[in-house]
C-alpha cells in the first residue's frame, strides 16, 4: 500500500539541546542573538500547541508562539523576518503562496495530513447518495480537494483526469451521479445539519459539535481510485522557514518535536483520531513543493 510506504508514526530519538537563541536575522542561518525562537501558526489555543511547549521546554528551547488570524499573515511575517519560522500550511498552500508574492520560502519538517472528510448525517456509508447535492467548501485549495475526493469514489466525472486543481466548471455533470454546492467553509455543517452530504474540513469539527469519526467517506491516498499524487503529497503540513535557514539545525530539532508522541496524542485528540502522521525527509519536501510550484505557474 502506498500509505504504508511512505508513512510512518515518525519516532523522534532525544538530542540534548543548550545555548538556544533565536535565529539570526543573518544569511548565515544560525542563530547569533539572544532571545526565543518564535514560531507563528493560526490555531495556538489547541492542545497540541500546549504540549508541544512542554516538549520544547524539556530540551531547554525559549520559544514563542505567535497567533495569526488569517493565512496569509504567518507566511508575510516569516518572510519579513518578523518570526523565525511557521506551521500551519500545506505544501500546496505554501507554493502558491511563493508563486503569488514572489516568496522562496521552504519546508523543513513534515508533520501531518488531515484527511478531508465527507458527512452525511444519520448515514453511515455512501449508499444512497446518487442523485444527491453535496456541499463543499468553496475556497479555491479546498474546492478542488473535494472535487477529487468525489472523483476518486466514481461520484463525480471531471473532463479530464488527475487535476490538482479542479473547478466545478471541470465536471462532466452528464456522467456524474451527484452535483456539488460550493458554500462558504463555514456554512458546510449547516448543510449537513439540514441533512445535506456535505465535505467539511477539520477547523469545523469542533465548533459545530461533530464526531470525525462518523464521516462517510476520507480522501486516504491509498482509497480505492486514489493518485496519491494528486490527493495526498500536496496536503501534507510542514514547518516553514526562509530558504536561508533550510539547514538550521536548532529550527530543524525544534520543528520535530511536533512529531512526539506527547503532541501527536494531543493532535489526535483534538481531530478524532482521523490525522495521519507522515514522515518524509526534507529533500522529498522540497520536491513536492517545487512541483506544485512549477504546476502553479501554468
Amino acid at each position: 500500500m502506498y500509505l504504508r510506504r511512505i508513512l510512518a508514526a515518525a519516532s523522534v530519538s532525544v538530542i540534548a539541546a543548550t545555548g538556544l537563541a533565536a535565529c539570526s536575522s543573518d544569511s548565515s542561518g544560525d542563530s547569533a542573538s539572544n532571545g526565543p525562537i518564535t514560531i507563528g501558526t493560526t490555531d495556538a489555543s489547541k492542545k497540541a500547541w500546549a504540549a508541544f511547549e512542554d516538549e520544547a521546554k524539556k530540551e531547554g528551547f525559549d520559544i514563542k508562539i505567535q497567533n495569526f488570524s488569517d493565512y496569509n499573515t504567518p507566511n508575510q511575517a516569516l518572510d519579513q523576518g518578523e518570526i523565525d519560522t511557521n506551521n500551519f500550511q500545506h505544501l500546496k498552500f505554501l507554493a502558491e503562496y511563493n508563486k503569488g508574492n514572489g516568496t522562496d520560502l521552504v519546508p523543513i519538517v513534515a508533520t501531518e495530513i488531515v484527511p478531508l472528510a465527507l458527512f452525511w448525517k444519520d448515514h453511515d456509508s455512501l449508499d444512497g447518495i446518487e442523485g444527491q447535492q453535496v456541499a463543499i467548501p468553496n475556497d479555491p485549495t479546498n474546492q478542488a480537494r473535494s472535487l477529487n475526493l468525489l472523483a476518486s469514489q466514481g461520484l463525480l466525472k471531471l473532463k479530464e483526469d488527475d487535476l490538482l486543481t479542479p473547478t466545478p466548471a471541470d465536471i462532466d455533470e452528464g456522467a456524474s451521479k451527484v452535483s456539488v454546492a460550493p458554500v462558504d467553509a463555514a456554512q458546510t455543517p449547516s448543510a449537513y445539519g439540514e441533512g445535506k452530504p456535505a465535505v467539511i474540513t477539520n477547523s469545523f469539527f469542533e465548533r459545530a459539535n461533530i464526531d470525525p469519526s462518523q464521516a462517510i467517506l476520507y480522501d486516504e491516498p491509498d482509497s480505492p481510485g486514489a493518485n496519491p499524487e494528486v490527493m495526498f503529497e500536496p496536503y501534507i503540513n510542514v514547518w516553514a522557514v526562509q530558504e536561508k535557514d533550510k539547514d538550521n539545525p536548532k529550527v530543524k530539532r525544534l520543528a520535530e518535536l511536533y512529531l512526539s508522541d506527547e503532541v501527536k496524542a494531543a493532535v489526535q485528540k483534538t481531530t478524532g483520531g482521523t490525522t495521519i502522521f507522515v514522515d518524509k525527509p526534507q529533500a522529498e519536501l522540497q520536491q513536492i513543493l517545487d512541483r506544485l510550484e512549477e504546476e502553479a505557474s501554468k
